[in-house]
């Protein structure tokens, strides 16, 4: 679709889900009384700058069910964070939303090169987090075999993937890693499985990390983009071309703001993320924050689709860390860390607070095929802190630990450890 046709159909939808969510939300309501505006105050789509943002307070201050914009009956199925900061976020779907959804993921598992002859493993977690049953949805209307398994017990999938034939790994990323190690140490050569393609989201990852699953997993690893707040997974996902995460433009309009500032920022510069939703209805979200450091570009693909490209996120910004002055985000560490020679690609940073200062040490597992003693441990912690030095440019402790050390992932990584405001 040509891009002028493209901002005619979301400016149309737009307006929709302005009035929708105005004339049944009150605290959408409010917040647009609190703004100055009403929805007649849209003309384009640049207006969309003039409403207010959206973001995790507003689905808590409105727990569970508040911000719906469709009665409860209404609602067939709902999703939920996981809590642990607090109230969850609390998700709805009509039969209308889900409809949509496994259509966005089916759309988004094609332009990743999967078809219905394909048998999908998804190790993504089901229940209430939004990931094994979106993608099991979208495969399902596709027409694919799929395999629900769901997180854990790895030697399992392991056998699973090898006894029938998967040829679509649909998980995090992280998990991914472990799947891959599993499978090397149960003795399962790689020609073994016939994984072709990797559909891998919720986490941050690096190309690097990308370069680790294709070359241990034998797949091609597509970025699969989404959040719950939003839909779940499918908002936005990669083509085989690998050149970014096409965007579904007809059922959400994305902007890049000044995270500081909150002001639109031009096509091509990098900032936040923001998010409204055109077509869905029991959730409308406007402009919500999703805190995601990308940049948006809108030259068609060479796959010749014309939605425009979400890049990969390098981090969140209320990921980032400050360590002596220098803003660091975990996915620069990962990049650095992830094929540095003597290292697995497992790591976990841990951060303290030294009097006023923010210190951060970076926990690494040596290769399985190294010494394990006292010298080599060393000898990396020291390779790995001059990497990180000369790579990112802040000074951290480094500390090297036997294979299998490091906590694996059975579904989102904990990559952070934040022991600074620990008693003690």
């Amino acid at each position: 679709m040509p891009r002028r046709d493209i901002a005619e159909l979301q400016l149309a939808r737009l307006k929709a889900t302005l009035q929708r969510a105005y004339d049944n939300v009150p605290h959408m309501r409010r917040r647009f009384a609190e703004t100055g505006v009403t929805p007649d105050h849209l003309k384009t789509l640049a207006d969309i700058r003039h409403f207010p943002f959206t973001g995790k307070a507003d689905l808590r201050d409105n727990y569970p069910f508040g911000l719906f914009a469709v009665p409860r009956e209404d609602v067939v199925r709902v999703h939920a964070s996981s809590g642990t900061t607090g109230k969850p976020i609390v998700v709805g779907y009509t039969a209308g939303d889900i409809a949509l959804w496994a259509d966005l993921i089916a759309r988004s598992l094609t332009g990743a090169g999967v078809t219905r002859h394909d048998i999908v493993h998804i190790a993504y977690g089901y229940g209430l987090f939004t990931g094994g049953l979106g993608a099991h949805y979208g495969a399902e209307a596709l027409g694919c075999m799929v395999v629900p398994v769901s997180g854990g017990m790895t030697e399992r999938q392991v056998t699973l993937m090898r006894d029938f034939g998967a040829n679509v790994l649909c998980c995090t990323p992280s998990y991914a890693l472990n799947i891959a190690e599993v499978t090397e140490s149960s003795g399962i050569a790689r020609n073994e499985l016939k994984l072709r393609v990797g559909v891998f989201g919720a986490e941050p990852w690096s190309e690097a990390m990308r370069h680790e699953l294709q070359t241990r997993l034998g797949l091609q690893a597509i970025d699969i983009y989404g959040l719950s707040e939003i839909l779940g997974p499918g908002v936005a996902c990669e083509c085989t071309e690998q050149a970014g995460l096409h965007g579904w433009e007809d059922h959400f309009l994305f902007e890049i703001v000044d995270p500081r500032t909150l002001e639109p920022l031009p096509r091509g510069e990098t900032g936040e993320l923001v998010i409204t939703t055109l077509t869905k209805e029991a959730l409308p979200m406007i402009r919500y924050r999703t805190r995601d450091i990308t940049r948006l570009v809108d030259e068609p693909c060479a796959c010749g689709r014309t939605h425009v490209r979400i890049m990969r996120v390098t981090g969140r910004d209320d990921d980032m860390m400050i360590i002596r002055g220098i803003n660091v985000y975990p996915s620069q560490v990962e990049a650095v860390l992830v094929g540095l020679p003597g290292i697995a690609p497992h790591y976990q940073l841990v951060l303290t607070r030294q009097q006023a200062l923010d210190q951060m040490t970076v926990e690494v597992e040596i290769a399985p095929e190294l010494p394990r003693d006292e010298a080599t441990l060393t000898r990396v912690s020291r390779e790995v802190q001059h990497r990180i030095k000369s790579t990112i440019g802040i000074s951290c402790g480094v500390v090297a630990k036997l294979p299998g050390e490091v906590p694996r992932s059975q579904g989102k990584a904990v990559r952070v450890k934040d022991q600074r405001h620990t008693p003690g």
